[in-house]
């Protein structure tokens, strides 16, 4: 995946005085600049593509960092599946991508020590659009709101047909990053503050930022099941469909600081997800959400990672399945195995025309089980009060 070069024809709309991505021509491509939602622009800040809202923090003597960074890639039939539906993990690694640059460039661009972002959390995702082979995925980032330690980034996702010039959104994602020190790994450095176009800006997003914390403490406390091995379960029970995955970590799969990227271990989670839905439905299923990801720890180079997943609750049209990442650190670490990182992922399932199919329904035999859908039950009914609440306000409007 490659950042979108500076000479790169422009999308219908766009400003032919502007230049993409948030930056403007100079000699070998584009320097970053931003743009300040509600002041009255300069030509060297005619850019399109920047949202109400965008954040800028300037310094003395030098320009401020983008606002937004694109990724663009087109998509392979290696990035997805048999049906040619490109996978969830897919996207969800492009997504990690964009927002580990503009992040890392942000906690950069102060006069702080060298760091690089790592993911914490990625707030609920919805796949509001299958992307297909030989569609090109268009990614965008932009930070939203940063404390003394964190950065938001909110991304989206557009696909385009290059054969028609079709465009739609297809995710749209908000992410936390912690940057951390290239010198030492266990310290996390201070975030350069953004200056907010209006406080509630700043109110709504340290809001945002309370809550998020929060949720991971939670999830974090009562993170300790483990998945074990059923002999000959019936279809459609919890035993039958689920899955794991060991992945031996290696150097392409990390950082500079020599841990994970999350963009990578989401995709091995999304995987493993896909198998457990494939084995409940027999048939093509596509990510339809992710709920909230948690990075508890930090998952070191040499490590061994187990992905397991099950499936915990079903609708009519849907299916909620747990996924956790447990690490076992056999090289030069002493330390037990641990609990990584922790999600759920809701897939549906389709026919061959596309369409929507019924669901088999999830067959629960311990009360373990039996809790686990009750708690997955509130989950989806929440979620889609939500929807609803969300459809109304939009038409009212």
């Amino acid at each position: 995946m490659e950042l979108v070069p500076g000479r790169t024809a422009l999308p219908p709309g766009w400003d032919r005085g502007a230049a993409p991505c948030g930056g403007r021509p100079e000699r070998g491509g584009y320097r970053a600049v931003t743009t300040v939602t509600g002041r009255k622009r300069s030509p060297r800040a005619d850019v399109s593509g920047i949202r109400h809202g965008a954040a800028r923090r300037g310094m003395a003597g030098r320009d401020p960092p983008a606002a937004e960074r694109c990724l663009r890639r087109i998509m392979r039939p290696d990035d997805a599946n048999i049906a040619g539906n490109v996978h969830g993990g897919t996207v969800l690694k492009m997504i990690e991508e964009a927002g580990a640059i503009i992040s890392t460039r942000h906690c950069n661009s102060g006069q702080g020590e060298p760091c690089v972002a790592a993911l914490a959390r990625v707030e609920r995702t919805d796949f509001l659009s299958p992307m297909c082979i030989g569609e090109v995925a268009n990614v965008s980032a932009e930070i939203t709101y940063t404390s003394k330690h964190s950065v938001e980034v909110q991304v989206n996702v557009m696909s385009e047909n290059i054969l028609t010039g079709a465009k739609k959104v297809t995710n749209k994602a908000t992410l936390w990053y912690v940057p951390l020190s290239l010198k030492n790994v266990n310290k996390v450095v201070e975030v350069p503050p953004i200056q907010y176009v209006h406080k509630e800006q700043e109110d709504e997003g340290r809001k945002r930022y309370e809550e998020q914390k929060l949720d991971r403490l939670e999830t974090k406390q009562r993170n300790g099941d483990v998945i074990l091995p059923v002999i000959n379960p019936e279809p459609h029970t919890v035993g039958y469909s689920q899955s794991s995955l060991i992945h031996l970590v290696g150097p392409s799969d990390c950082t500079l600081l020599g841990f994970v990227h999350g963009g990578v271990t989401m995709k091995l989670m999304d995987e493993v997800a896909g198998i457990v839905a494939a084995r409940h439905c027999k048939t093509n299923i596509v990510t339809a959400s992710v709920d909230a990801i948690n990075f508890h720890e930090k998952i070191k180079k040499g490590s061994v990672i187990t992905i397991s997943g099950r499936m915990t609750f079903t609708s009519n049209k849907s299916m909620e399945i747990e996924v956790f990442v447990d690490a076992d650190p056999f090289v030069d670490e002493p330390q037990e195995r641990y609990r990584a990182v922790s999600a759920f992922f809701t897939y549906v399932s389709l026919s061959k025309e596309g369409k929507p199919l019924p669901v088999p329904q999830l067959l629960t035999e311990s009360e373990e089980e039996k809790r686990r859908f009750e708690e997955g039950k509130g989950r989806y009914l929440q979620t889609k009060a939500k929807r609803q609440a969300q459809l109304q306000q939009a038409a009212q409007h």
